[in-house]
Order: C-alpha cells, then sequence, then structure tokens
C-alpha cells in the first residue's frame, strides 16, 4: 500500500503526517471485511500483525480456562490494535472478534515495526498509548475490589457515555453493549447487571431498549462516582 492510500483513511495515529514521512517505510496493508461474530484474532493465536478498526463493532474477549468470558473492551473507529504481540512476537492474549459487520485494516508486523523505530511521532503516540491502558486496567482491577456491582455497571456506562459524547439529558448510545456483555467487563454475571440496569431504569436514570441507551440523568448516574 502507498503512503497516500494509507494516509486517505485518516486514522487518528498518523494523523499531521504526510507521505513523504512514510516513503522509507516498506508498507504491507490490506483491508479485510468480517461478518458478525468472525473471529480476527484467537487467544493463544501465534499472529504477530497489527489491525486498524475502519467500521463496525470489536470486542476483545478473555476466555478463562472454566469457559467463562471477560470482555476487555469495545474498539473506537480508527483505534488500533494487536501491538503487544508485534512488540514481544508472545502468542495473542486475548481473542478479538466481530459484534457486527466490520472493515479492518491489517499492517504486517515487519511494516508496524519499521514505523515505530523510524518515526519519532508515532513512536510517541504508542508509547503514550500504552501507558495510558496501563492506568485504565490499574483502575479497572481497583473498582473491582472496591466498587459494588451496581457501582461496577453505573461507572461502566458512564465512562461508555463519555467515549460516546453522549453524557447528558436525552442522548442515545447507539449500538449499546448487552447485559452479557456489560456483565463479562465489568466482573459479575448477567443477572446481577440486569438487575442493576433494572433499578437504574425504575430510578429514571436511564432508559434501556434493544441495543440503545438513552440518558435522562446524567447526574444522578454519576452520583457517588467521582
Amino acid at each position: 500500500m502507498t503512503p497516500e492510500k494509507l494516509l486517505s483513511y485518516k486514522l487518528p495515529l498518523f494523523a499531521g503526517l504526510k507521505p513523504a514521512d512514510l516513503d522509507s517505510i516498506p508498507l504491507s496493508v490490506s483491508e479485510q471485511h468480517l461478518v458478525p461474530w468472525q473471529t480476527i484474532i484467537d487467544q493463544d493465536d501465534a499472529s504477530y500483525d497489527l489491525y486498524f478498526l475502519l467500521s463496525g463493532s470489536l470486542l476483545a474477549v478473555f476466555w478463562t480456562t472454566q469457559g467463562r468470558e471477560i470482555v476487555f473492551s469495545r474498539f473506537p473507529i480508527g483505534s488500533y490494535f494487536g501491538e503487544l504481540a508485534a512488540f514481544d512476537g508472545v502468542p495473542r492474549s486475548l481473542a478479538v472478534v466481530a459484534k457486527t459487520d466490520a472493515t479492518v485494516l491489517t499492517m504486517t508486523r515487519s511494516s508496524f515495526l519499521h514505523l515505530f523505530n523510524e518515526v519519532p511521532l508515532l513512536r510517541e503516540r504508542i508509547t503514550k498509548n500504552l501507558v495510558d491502558r496501563i492506568r485504565t486496567l490499574t483502575e479497572r482491577n481497583m473498582e473491582m475490589t472496591t466498587l459494588s456491582v451496581e457501582q461496577r455497571v453505573r461507572k461502566y456506562l458512564l465512562r461508555l457515555a463519555i467515549e460516546e459524547g453522549k453524557l447528558s439529558k436525552g442522548a442515545v448510545i447507539e449500538n449499546a453493549p448487552t447485559h452479557a456483555e456489560i456483565a463479562g467487563s465489568v466482573g459479575a454475571n448477567r443477572e446481577m447487571v440486569s438487575r442493576s440496569i433494572s433499578k437504574l431504569v425504575k430510578g429514571g436514570v436511564i432508559k434501556s431498549a434493544r441495543q440503545k441507551i438513552e440518558i435522562l440523568d446524567p447526574e444522578a448516574l454519576s452520583h457517588e462516582l467521582a
């Protein structure tokens, strides 16, 4: 793929770069289309490519030895994933599956490492992203040990609303996560999450419908979570 073509996708990682900045990099990049629930990366898979999400919705999932599903994250459009295996050559720690029809760019490990080593701006952005993720994981671990399930559900919804730019009265989060997905993310079972969601609905904090969550009272959603 040419530098011009790669930059035409307007990916945040490459914002502000010009084709000349990438001219010396051997870019091996291809576009891939996914159908719902297609696996793009298997847990423990010995593959080392980097991926960029162009459209659709993906989930990063960890499967325990008991078969329990723990949902780690949803990916924003334009984000990238898979860089840990690209860095260290260790098999994948998480599976990534398509929740909807989706399109991704696949970049080979060699191209990614050339970019990281030869383009200072990209190296700075990738390093900062890794630091941010460590902070997020630390915060999440603290939540698991200090917050109740109801508080964790509220914090999850609050974080989701902020990420989607929907933390305002009457704002609707489209393609909202299922109760099972929320349960996997907050370390609870689906029944406990359903009870917490029902309590928020009855309290007039949110309105819940199929794949939609409407924020009715942002202040109540964040109450005692600051």
